[in-house]
């Protein structure tokens, strides 16, 4: 595998590992915290890091269904985060409403699913 493209493998794990503290420990609290926000945006910066190096490291064209699953797991991600960060900023450490709360469960079981098929799109090219 090439360099750039093993880097992204490790830049999307830790970015696996900062979603899942703050989207757990949100899910747990039904509360925003700052070290939630914290983790949540290290997180999509991370996310972001890797789609970048994705990108450049892959020869192919980035419109595949990987790509698409992988973007819109990105973006729904990123919406969460500015909302989370929008209710933040509006009364610090706030409870999150049901419609949040069903809305960041469900961004982050799809961003898990495009880890998922990541990695086995990536397991079954090596084979």
């Amino acid at each position: 595998m090439n360099p750039t493209l093993m880097w992204a493998v490790a830049v999307v794990t830790i970015a696996l590992v900062f979603y899942s503290v703050a989207v757990i420990s949100e899910q747990r609290k039904h509360h925003i915290t700052k070290r939630i926000l914290r983790f949540l945006t290290v997180g999509v910066l991370l996310d972001i890091s890797s789609t970048t190096l994705m990108i450049i490291g892959s020869r192919k064209i980035p419109l595949t269904v990987h790509g698409f699953i992988g973007y819109s797991a990105l973006i729904v991600m990123l919406v969460d985060a500015i909302l989370m960060w929008r209710l933040w900023l509006k009364r610090s450490e706030t409870d999150v409403g049901s419609s949040l709360n069903v809305y960041t469960r469900l961004a982050y079981s799809w961003w898990v699913i495009a880890y998922i098929a990541g990695a086995i799109i990536a397991m079954t090219l090596k084979s």
